[in-house]
């Protein structure tokens, strides 16, 4: 067991560290890095969605006054490593997808960039695409593993019979759709190569993760390569690893040595170059008893891939720890299509892996006539239904009925359609939520200098409050005021930090800073010299070995749909989540409430439309690729247990970023269902697809 670290500043309300820094715009973001004459450059994109380059004339953007680089599949030096795919850079003339890089022009500024690529003119040997998901395809298979590394398919007992022969079944098909990370700060890279050693400010969410993903492909040794990214304007996923833009600026930056080139993605480019969710269509079967107690669970999942580089998201693997049921199966199948790579967004597998579980389980309430709240509890299993290792802790029924006190549930009337207020028809929601607990890989050292305690890791923070958090953390670990600690992180001169996502940045990072905290107060006790310094790591945490570990969460949903044009409103959401400690409560608090919006955008609004006829995204930008905003909904409430899990870590804490997108739409979905008597499978639920079939 991990021994819990006595709290004094962890678990208070500090104001972000980062916070006036950002409010006055002087926190200096990857594109803005202050470097004396800057080059700039634009990329050239491919027109068609397969096929190759069969010519190309870039005379005319050579000869713009201002261009000082124009490199081609021709002309671009050739890379270490071409292993990964997706940051094979220019080294063909193969196009794998529409808005591929197939050149890139550097500038004195950002406009001569911008239109010398434009001057660039290709043509290309055009070949068949297909960029098209359907369930019924004949060349869907089996990926070896799931992101990262789960058994692609899982199952225990007889399923096929268990259903045959269950009382009551659930049968659905449900989809989500295609989802593109839009984070305020777009993906941008500022590189400077001066010939022997490369620095790259890049907008990123592991520093040391980006720097190792640059040095395989140019086969360069980490010494030479520094990465360094103070802050980052989001990234929910998207910058968790490196993209081809990275790859992209550092060959610009390579053909004008002593020049630093700045390269931001516009908001277009992003929708091709920075990875998104893969659309999912999933089948969800349900068997249970007539007292809901579940028999049989079936989930089959269909998603796709980029035909160049695989990524398969985990999409049934919640399943496999939600619910009890004796006779269980999930499986994964991938569709390789001409389209771009997709790769993580918030809460990969679980977001969109628990939304046709949960509303299945409310189709499941309805046809057994028990309230949604009661199903869910009198499916709790006694320990992880996978593994059979004991949960080393799960608050889910708490979560559920905390919250259904504070959302107001009790006295709910189940029956669909019978609550009208004005034109409007009102129904409430709910669905459960799952997220792993991880730890991961990373180090730190603390130093003790002028009377200060000086923390150095190689994090990241996307906005998430690490600058705040890690240094509450270490003060607590040393015993000292959090006004006595200087923590500085996003940069790999500081030691190997994992990379922020999987919810387990904090976990991770505070872990190997206790760990650095308690050898140094071992060694040189409460009253350090200047100058005294010791470092820690971190590995995996061996209590896995004996205990599943994940949070929890309830989320609950109010929605209004008008009778007459299907609009559709959500006045409240409110979420009570298992975390463990919760380490600052108004940086988890912001937390809670962004995935939870983010999930109503996914519930409601997100959806990223591919044109079939030349595969691309058509919707790719922010005026109609529709995000949630605060107008959106009127009250946000986020409650939690903040029960310490000893066994996570030495902060108790299990991470919070994710679990709040996870069981939002789910929530959104059976609360329409519940006001009109609609029952929409389909993500995002749009007036169009009420109108037809409201009372």
């Amino acid at each position: 067991m991990t021994e819990l670290l006595e709290t004094m500043a962890v678990g208070r309300d500090i104001v972000r560290r980062d916070g006036a820094d950002k409010v006055r715009g002087i926190a200096p973001y990857a594109y803005e890095t202050p470097v004396p004459n800057p080059a700039y450059c634009h990329p050239v994109q491919a027109t068609i969605a397969r096929g190759r380059v069969s010519w190309i004339d870039t005379t005319a953007a050579e000869v713009l006054d201002g261009v000082l680089a124009v490199l081609t599949p021709a002309t671009a030096e050739r890379l270490a490593s071409t292993d990964d795919a997706e940051l094979a850079v220019l080294q063909d003339t193969e196009v794998a997808f529409r808005g591929q890089f197939i050149g890139v022009v550097v500038a004195e500024t950002s406009e001569i960039a911008r239109r010398a690529a434009d001057l660039v003119r290709v043509e290309y040997d055009v070949e068949p695409h297909d960029v098209t998901l359907t369930a019924d395809r004949d060349d869907l298979y089996a990926p070896e593993v799931v992101n990262p590394t789960f058994p692609t398919d899982w199952g225990e007992g007889d399923v096929d019979t268990a259903l045959a022969e269950a009382p009551v079944t659930v049968r659905q098909t449900y989809t989500t759709a295609m989802y593109h990370n839009n984070p305020i700060e777009p993906h941008a890279t500022t590189a400077l190569w001066d010939g022997a050693t490369l620095t790259l400010w890049d907008s990123t969410q592991g520093v040391h993760p980006d720097r190792a993903g640059v040095c395989k492909v140019f086969g360069l040794d980490e010494e030479r390569v520094r990465v360094i990214c103070p802050y980052v304007g989001g990234g929910f996923g998207s910058k968790g690893t490196p993209h081809a833009h990275v790859v992209l600026a550092v060959l610009a930056a390579r053909a004008v040595p002593g020049r630093a080139v700045k390269l931001a993605l516009t908001r277009q480019q992003m929708f091709a170059l920075a990875g998104y969710r893969t659309p999912t269509i999933q089948r969800i079967q349900l068997g249970a008893d007539r007292d809901g107690h579940l028999v049989a669970l079936a989930h089959d999942v269909v998603e796709q891939t980029s035909r160049i580089k695989e990524f398969a998201e985990q999409t049934a693997v919640p399943s496999r720890h939600m619910y009890a049921a004796p006779h269980r199966r999930t499986t994964h199948r991938l569709a390789a299509l001409d389209v771009p790579v997709p790769s993580w967004m918030r809460a990969p597998g679980e977001c969109p892996g628990m939304f046709a579980p949960e509303v299945a389980m409310d189709e499941l309430a309805n046809e057994l006539g028990i309230d949604p709240i009661e199903l869910r509890i009198r499916n709790e299993p006694d320990a992880d239904p996978e593994s059979r290792k004991p949960f080393s802790s799960r608050g889910l029924v708490e979560c559920l009925r905390e919250g259904a006190e504070r959302f107001g549930w009790g006295g709910r009337d189940p029956r669909p359609a019978v609550r009208r207020e004005g034109d409007w028809l009102v129904g409430t929601g709910v669905a459960s939520s799952i997220y792993p607990a991880m730890r991961q890989r990373s180090s730190a050292v603390i130093r003790f200098d002028a009377g200060r305690y000086v923390a150095r890791i190689g994090a990241a923070d996307l906005g998430t409050g690490a600058w705040t958090v890690l240094a509450q953390i270490t003060a607590d670990a040393l015993g000292v005021p959090t006004e006595d600690v200087d923590v500085l992180i996003g940069d790999t001169d500081h030691p190997a930090a994992s990379v922020a996502g999987g919810s387990s940045g904090t976990s991770s990072w505070g872990s190997a800073l206790v760990a650095a905290a308690r050898a140094f107060r071992e060694k040189f006790g409460t009253d350090p010299d200047d100058g005294d310094e010791m470092d820690a790591a971190i590995g995996p945490n061996p209590e896995t070995e004996h205990y599943a570990m994940f949070a929890f969460g309830a989320q609950f949903a109010e929605a209004r749909v008008h009778a007459d044009t299907g609009e559709i409103r959500v006045p409240r959401l409110l979420g009570v989540f298992d975390a463990g400690r919760i380490v600052n409560p108004r940086t988890a608090r912001s937390q809670f409430i962004g995935g939870t919006t983010m999930g109503l955008s996914m519930a409601l609004e997100e959806e990223s439309i591919l044109d079939p006829r030349f595969g691309h995204v058509v919707n790719h930008d922010l005026a109609e690729y529709h995000v949630a905003v605060d107008a959106d909904v009127g009250d946000v409430q986020a409650y939690w247990l903040d029960r310490p899990d000893p066994r996570v870590n030495p902060m108790g804490a299990k991470g919070i970023g994710e679990i709040g997108i996870v069981g939002t739409a789910a929530a959104v979905s059976n609360a329409v269902h519940h006001a009109t008597g609609v029952r929409v499978r389909e993500l995002p639920i749009t007036l169009d697809k009420l109108l037809d079939a409201l009372p």
